[in-house]
């Protein structure tokens, strides 16, 4: 009878957790290439029931041989195994703006965060006043030379992630310029994006403000093979790839779930209640 409390406590447990999930994955439905995460949940050993008499020894019935016939199996609840992160492609928006840039297919932009690099598919920049692309909190877009500084309205980002500017005017954001004035008589490649990838994204970690970082079991980061080159989008965005129906039917069903074990675990307290109060006591 405890077992049936405990296994009920365990199922409240790992839906409370799968609650948090899909929570968290609603919360963000409409940031930047936001990535939905999923819970994934493993039973608990299970435990074979055999019959027996009152007096604790097997019963074979008429014709059988084992002297403790198998009943069957009992389940004893369930735990989460793994909280994964699924980097699907979210869909593409466009918006014209010059800064945002969107990867479409397989790969990450490199930002430089105050803890060492960090990986991200938003790309939603802004320049700073030192004609720096960054992040909206601060950290710098890198490229294979290094942190992209741009002039507004001097630079292009092709789709193999190269960066070209108008060397006539050059990449002082004090020289300010317009695209309409702007000729591009003198086009010169400045840069290329770093986009990279790692072995295992399934295993990346989230470090929050749409970064990961590696960790031994994603792998390190690593160029993107030439044969799966994503390409890159300039004026657009991605979207995230959560969708809020199936997480609806989701949270409906977690509800469900939860409220079904805490009417076992009530179930099970009132019998065990009934054995202490009036079985035992004659």
């Amino acid at each position: 009878m405890l077992r049936g409390i405990y296994t009920g406590a365990s199922g409240m447990s790992a839906m409370q957790v799968k609650m948090d999930t899909v929570a968290n994955n609603l919360a963000n439905v409409d940031k930047t290439a936001f990535k939905e995460d999923v819970a994934i949940f493993k039973a608990n050993p299970e435990v074979l029931i055999h019959r027996t008499r009152d007096d604790g020894v097997g019963w074979m019935p008429m014709g059988g041989f084992d002297i403790s016939p198998l009943v069957g199996k009992l389940g004893t609840g369930s735990e989460v195994n793994e909280v994964y992160t699924r980097f699907d492609q979210g869909a593409l928006k466009r918006t014209d703006r010059d800064q945002d840039i969107a990867i479409n297919g397989d790969g990450f932009f490199v930002v430089q965060s105050q803890a060492g690099p960090r990986l991200t598919r938003s790309g939603s920049f802004i320049l700073d006043r030192n004609g720096m692309l960054v992040t909206p909190d601060g950290f710098p877009l890198m490229g294979e030379k290094g942190p992209i500084q741009v002039n507004h309205n001097n630079y292009i980002v092709k789709t193999n992630g190269e960066v070209w500017i108008n060397q006539a005017v050059g990449n002082d954001p004090k020289n300010f310029t317009s695209k309409d004035v702007n000729q591009w008589e003198n086009p010169v490649l400045l840069d290329t994006l770093q986009i990279r990838t790692v072995d295992h994204p399934r295993h990346l970690d989230k470090t929050g403000q749409s970064f990961y970082n590696t960790t031994p079991e994603s792998g390190d980061m690593r160029p993107v093979d030439q044969v799966k080159s994503p390409e890159i989008l300039q004026g657009f965005l991605e979207a995230s790839n959560v969708n809020i129906v199936t997480e609806m039917v989701n949270m409906i069903e977690v509800q469900r779930m939860y409220e079904a074990n805490q009417k076992a675990i009530q179930s099970h307290d009132g019998m065990l209640g009934t054995l202490i109060n009036q079985v035992l006591r004659v």
